[in-house]
């Protein structure tokens, strides 16, 4: 076999160097372990050498081994280089492009664009993901992400699209069953309804009042739940009070299924909405357009929910 037939088996074992594990390398390559070993084993038969010591503890490389990671280290710089003229050559937007948010935020201003997003873009395919968990966007092969929150220094780019804010509201039949709360003290006499996950426990209820006094109340949950839109519903279905996001409910609001409580007081804090984005030199052509779409659709979208029109 001719040295160039080895290009395939040098780039394997540069990522087992890397990795430091033949599993983790055979996860990244989608191939079985047994396959990622042979490949290592036919390189090593190719430089008569052994280029790895293995142990069922760790993974070592020889002196071979470190020689040939040093005289083949501009190899994945070559097959980066690669790999974006193809991306820049690309003339049109083809391919799978995963978007991941939590759930109410994707199902209220996700969803409604998907159409927009198809007519524009038919050889695209949208794949989407609506999970309250956190998620962690590289390891899950997310392209874009609508997340709250302050953001931690990555290698994402993030464009502010909205603001979210909390409020508390009920059903008018909760209401009726069981009186309208007139202070945060008061929750301790009513059903809450909190979500919590493995992630978080939002069952602690911060409130100002009209003179920025800041109080606390830890509710005791009557139920709990670890999905945005069973929260909205159950709070539909007369079963307690929720802290959410007005933004997130207009639908329920208008039709008069929810109505707002305690409105002498609001929430201290806010949150940044974010959609976040890799690198423009790693994202595809059609990562790109649905990218450079999206961000003005979501400004506009989540502004006129906040001024209380009707999104897109």
């Amino acid at each position: 076999m001719q040295l160039h037939q080895h290009l395939p088996h040098l780039y394997v074992f540069r990522l087992v160097a890397s990795l430091g594990s033949f599993q983790a390398a055979a996860t990244e390559l989608a191939l079985p372990r047994s396959s990622v070993s042979k490949k290592v084993m036919q390189l090593e038969q190719y430089m008569e050498q052994r280029l790895l010591q293995r142990s069922t503890r760790q993974l070592r490389l020889t002196e071979a081994g470190l020689s040939l990671l040093e005289a083949t280290q501009g190899l994945t710089a070559l097959l980066d280089n690669t790999e974006q003229l193809r991306l820049q050559q690309q003339h049109k937007p083809i391919g799978r492009v995963k978007i991941s948010s939590s759930t109410l935020l994707g199902q209220r201003f996700l969803l409604p664009r998907v159409a927009e997003l198809r007519r524009r873009y038919p050889e695209v395919t949208i794949d989407l993901s609506l999970d309250d968990s956190v998620v962690d966007l590289i390891a899950t092969g997310v392209d874009l992400a609508l997340r709250v929150g302050h953001l931690p220094d990555s290698s994402l780019i993030a464009r502010r699209v909205g603001q979210k804010s909390w409020a508390w509201v009920a059903s008018p039949g909760y209401l009726q069953q069981h009186g309208t709360p007139a202070t945060p003290d008061d929750l301790k006499q009513h059903q809450c309804i909190v979500f919590k996950n493995r992630d978080v426990a939002l069952n602690h209820w911060s409130f100002a009042d009209e003179h920025g006094r800041i109080e606390t109340q830890v509710v005791e949950e009557a139920i709990a739940v670890d999905d945005g839109r069973t929260l909205v519903e159950l709070a539909c279905m007369d079963q307690g009070i929720v802290m959410l996001d007005l933004l997130l409910v207009q639908r329920e609001l208008a039709l008069g299924l929810l109505q707002p409580i305690l409105g002498n007081w609001q929430h201290p804090e806010t949150s940044p909405i974010h959609l976040l984005c890799l690198g423009k030199a790693a994202r595809s052509k059609a990562v790109d357009c649905v990218w450079q779409a999206l961000v003005p659709w979501l400004q506009a979208d989540l502004a006129a929910a906040a001024q209380g029109e009707s999104p897109h």
